[in-house]
């Protein structure tokens, strides 16, 4: 049991945050399913956890508990409008989500040990609020701007205009160098903040996210011989349905394996339950792809994908591909490793030092249809490597990555790092 922390407060302010995630939803991803399974995890060894959000839905409840976790708790703080605002243009209602939630905390006699924010925006409160407490504040970036503008690419003016890059980047310095520690959630991402930052310091740790081994595990017989809707030998790909996620990648890879391997249909999953027009427009793009290289019938895009779903969706497919060139990350690369599924990723992303190329996964250029549609093939053509593979995955997550092992590690550097003041 945890004897150094009694109450934590972590920030997580932009998207949908809810108990029971809307996954796929705008800026509704992985960081959403790390803040909360960060929480229940630090919950389980008898700390009190508050996860604060923007609330701009009326219809939701300000204070809103975590089923099954008592002790851990979603609080809406307003500012700003009744209205969702996408995390590239938050910043404007940020001065006064800071003033609200410290009005909040004091209103409700709260007292917290520290203040952990995660991404740029939950950063800038998380300095604010820390400070009007005289309390430690920690952070994790989980996307950094200069990263993703390098890796983007594209229009200089058009994509500052989209992103709002020089902010994001101007408010990431100013965190690094004012918080009291923070983490990276791998290593090439502490690589990219030397590099694109000229930044160095002495606290920053590598804390990869965990994945949740209890939901995500090695098919039974009774799970591979479950019916769904889905194909019967298929590659599975889901995320959220973005510009920068590599769905066409994807699709130009497949074009070269489908003909050489007639048997393997492709299923794209993610988005939201009730797509927006830009979402839908995607889509079409996606549509538009599969129509021209003729491959109806072969590529199913199965839009939002259910929680319950998830697990043997992963379980029932070949392999499982994350395709984006930028991913800090990408959790999905472990929900499908722990269910025993061999992954092919970026070698660009943060994951490729998770993965080694060959033994527990393959790491390609998404962006080369050659090498992207070649590292396929010689998966799903070869039962003995996929299976072989697989279990290599699952081993990593197994020993490395339950959210239980991660929570240990966080409690031991906030305690590092709790003094240095």
């Amino acid at each position: 049991m945890n004897e150094e922390f009694k109450h934590i407060a972590l920030l997580s302010t932009h998207g949908y945050f809810d108990p029971i995630p809307q996954l796929g939803r705008t800026d509704t991803g992985g960081q959403v399913v790390y803040v909360l399974e960060m929480a229940k995890a630090m919950s389980k060894t008898g700390i009190k956890v508050d996860i604060f959000t923007r609330w701009f839905d009326k219809s939701q409840k300000q204070i809103d508990p975590v089923h099954g976790y008592p002790d851990v708790n979603v609080i809406r703080i307003p500012a700003g409008p009744w209205e969702f605002i996408p995390k590239e243009f938050i910043y404007d209602v940020l001065p006064e989500l800071s003033e609200n939630m410290i009005k909040f905390i004091k209103e409700n006699n709260l007292d917290y040990d520290l203040f952990h924010g995660h991404y740029v925006d939950a950063g800038i409160v998380t300095l604010d609020v820390a400070k009007a407490f005289g309390k430690p504040s920690y952070f994790t970036a989980h996307s950094i701007g200069a990263w993703k503008k390098d890796q983007m690419g594209g229009n200089p003016a058009e994509m500052e205009k989209k992103f709002n890059f020089k902010h994001r980047i101007n408010e990431e310095v100013r965190i690094f160098k004012n918080v009291n520690a923070q983490t990276v959630t791998s290593a090439v991402q502490l690589e990219k903040l030397h590099e694109l930052y000229n930044y160095f310091a002495d606290n920053i740790e590598d804390i990869p996210p965990g994945v949740d081994v209890h939901t995500y595990h090695l098919p039974s017989e009774k799970d591979i011989k479950k019916k769904t809707k889905l194909p019967k030998n298929y590659i599975f790909c889901i995320s959220r349905i973005d510009t920068n996620k590599g769905h066409d990648f994807l699709l130009h890879a497949f074009d070269i394996v489908r003909k050489k391997i007639l048997d393997i249909d492709l299923v794209i999953g993610g988005g939201s339950p009730n797509p927006k027009q830009r979402e839908k427009d995607l889509y079409g793009k996606m549509k538009k792809i599969i129509d021209k290289k003729g491959m109806n019938g072969r590529v199913e895009l199965i839009g939002y994908v259910p929680d319950e779903l998830m697990p043997i969706y992963y379980q029932q497919s070949q392999c499982f591909i994350l395709p984006s060139l930028f991913e800090p990350f990408g959790m999905t690369t472990q929900e499908a490793m722990a269910c025993g599924k061999p992954v092919i990723a970026s070698k660009f992303g943060g994951i490729r030092n998770i993965i080694k190329n060959g033994g527990n996964g393959f790491l390609v250029d998404p962006s080369d249809p050659q090498e992207f549609s070649k590292a396929i093939i010689s998966l799903v053509g070869d039962k003995e490597v996929q299976k072989k593979v697989g279990m290599q995955a699952y081993k990593t997550c197994q020993e490395h990555f339950s959210w239980e092992a991660i929570a240990e590690r966080f409690l031991n550097f906030y305690k590092k790092f709790y003094d240095n003041e």
